[in-house]
């Protein structure tokens, strides 16, 4: 059957429309990213104020990152990078049947590959500790050997729930997937709440750690029947004679290698942090927390949705490789516009960001100054981490996953080499910086001259991370031509994040202390004190890019009138 071609919309209108329903896609991916997060929030308050940063703290943020990197190994990355686009494109081309078959094979072989690993995982729990955490001695080892032979079997469980995200992701299917965390962060909240008055910070880690388990099987849980709603032609089992399947684990396993050089690099950082001390490691864990929230709210958002649409683009290899182009193009201003001025406000303000959310208990107001510092390191990276997200998607959709591995691994080696100079044999420098050179104290923790390390650490994998960018940009460019934005887009997003956090960092020294009784450090206090800096740079920031006549601008506060009046 033939298409009216009176119905059919011309080209520029046809491209108009998948540029909506992509940026559509987005949202849905930041919408349940944003829910998903802000979960995660509550529960890192909720933990705070339990735990504070002690020993307990240092013991779960370790315990928790072993079996977390068999998730991130074989997890949502990973299939992103090799079963999304194959079976995307078995979509595209109408093949559902064949799409099913290889979905259900590869599932099947997955399950039964990760459960070998998690047996493997408990039975060497004490030799994984004895790598990981060197630091650790007595009481603080011990427990977090018990937390890793809890934990194990529910991140197996996470990896199956990457792969349910993989085939809704295919379908266009993005909200479900990135808002089934929250029900993970609620198990572990509501464990917390119930067990908190009444256990010692060491009991009440490990009911954490089998809430925690809780939390996976509902996360994989509330997917499975969406997805045999949208994918009803799957069928499991093991057929070697699938071409697509094999097709997949040969995209994997580089993948797989790239994702397990970057598991050592944050298995170093970890390693480097406990020598430092469980008061570094645990602070560490707080300030990462803040910073993976953009990562993930504007990089994962926008590198997910796009991988699909990229994935799918057909034609000659020039066509193929323009498609790749403009989705990247479009994909950076996004990401640019929030990211950009995320930076500048955790540099400028980020301590009233850390105090809203963590100064509560036993987390105290030295707590939140020496969280901030190392929140800053971390962002002195983070424009480069979040653009070099969706750089490797356009890699994945061109059936490419050795490239980004290349890099991945050039960034671990400048990362770990970074974090030992700068956390013990430079860190007086470091201390230096903060105190002679921007005026301000190092914080009241235990052993600060040493914890300040921690600062280091996290300045180094920042700088590393904009060697990975810049490399993955270079390969892009080569590869399908040169993806940016206009150098006018940048100055005014640049300069309008400055004149916005200049004016918030005024607010927070001027006006908050005379309003707010921060030296007391009233958690309400410091809600109220973020809420009013958050907002003096975020209407800065808008009135400024609107001014000047951004359309990202325009669209955000065009959703944002339109869902206020509804």
């Amino acid at each position: 059957m033939t298409s009216d071609p009176a119905k059919a919309p011309p080209p520029a209108q046809e491209g108009q429309t998948k540029s909506r329903a992509a940026g559509g896609f987005a949202i849905l991916v930041a919408a349940g990213i944003l829910l998903s997060r802000i979960a995660g929030l509550i529960r890192q308050r909720v933990f705070a104020h339990y735990f504070g940063n002690s020993l307990a703290t240092g013991a779960f943020v370790a315990a928790l990152r072993i079996p977390n990197a068999l998730q991130n190994l074989f997890g949502e990355g990973v299939l992103s990078a090799s079963f999304i686009p194959v079976y995307s494109k078995l979509l595209a081309e109408g093949r559902e049947e064949l799409a099913g078959g290889v979905a259900g094979v590869f599932a099947t072989i997955l399950a039964l590959f990760i459960s070998l690993l998690v047996i493997l995982g408990v039975v060497f729990t004490p030799l994984l500790v004895s790598v990981i955490a060197p630091g650790f001695e007595g009481e603080a080892r011990e427990l977090t050997i018990q937390i890793v032979r809890i934990l194990f079997p529910g991140m197996g469980l996470l990896v199956m729930s990457a792969w349910c995200l993989g085939i809704l992701n295919s379908h266009r299917k993005f909200f479900i997937s990135y808002v089934a965390p929250v029900l993970w962060n609620m198990a572990m909240i509501a464990t917390m709440v119930a067990f908190g008055a009444r256990l010692t910070q060491s009991s009440l880690a490990i009911a954490l750690a089998w809430g925690t388990v809780a939390g996976c099987v509902l996360q994989f849980g509330v997917q499975v029947p969406f997805v045999y709603r949208y994918a009803r032609n799957i069928r499991f089992g093991i057929d070697r004679g699938l071409e697509q399947v094999r097709e997949i684990f040969r995209n994997m396993f580089p993948v797989v290698f790239g994702r397990g050089v970057v598991q050592v690099s944050a298995f170093v950082d970890e390693a480097i942090a406990s020598l430092l001390g469980p008061i570094a490691l645990g602070s560490v864990g707080f300030a990462a927390t803040i910073y993976l929230l953009p990562i993930s709210l504007f990089g994962m958002s926008v590198a997910a949705s796009e991988l699909p649409q990229m994935s799918s683009a057909l034609g000659t290899t020039e066509e193929i490789a323009a498609a790749v182009r403009k989705r990247l193009e479009a994909g950076l201003r996004q990401v640019a516009f929030f990211i950009v001025p995320t930076t500048v406000a955790f540099l400028l303000i980020g301590r009233f960001f850390v105090g809203a959310l963590y100064q509560t208990g036993e987390f105290g107001s030295a707590d939140t100054i020496f969280v901030w510092y190392i929140l800053a390191g971390f962002s002195v990276g983070l424009f480069a981490v979040t653009l070099a997200r969706l750089y490797s998607s356009a890699f994945y959709a061109l059936r490419d996953t050795r490239t980004p591995l290349r890099f991945a691994i050039v960034r671990v080696l400048v990362g770990a080499a970074l974090a030992y100079l700068l956390a013990f044999p430079l860190r007086p420098w470091i201390v230096w910086i903060i105190v002679e050179l921007f005026g301000m104290p190092l914080p009241a923790v235990e052993n600060p001259a040493v914890s300040i390390g921690a600062v280091g650490l996290a300045l180094g994998a920042g700088c590393a991370s904009w060697v990975e960018f810049m490399l993955l940009r270079g390969a892009m460019r080569r590869r399908v031509g040169p993806a940016h934005s206009p150098r006018s887009f940048q100055l005014t997003v640049w300069g309008a994040a400055l004149v916005a956090g200049l004016a918030a960092w005024a607010t927070g020294e001027l006006v908050i202390p005379r309003m707010f009784a921060m030296a007391e450090g009233s958690s309400l206090d410091m809600v109220l004190a973020a809420i009013v800096v958050a907002g003096v740079f975020g209407v800065i920031y808008i009135g400024v890019t609107m001014f000047a006549g951004l359309a990202e601008a325009r669209r955000l506060l065009g959703r944002f009138t339109r869902l206020v009046g509804r």
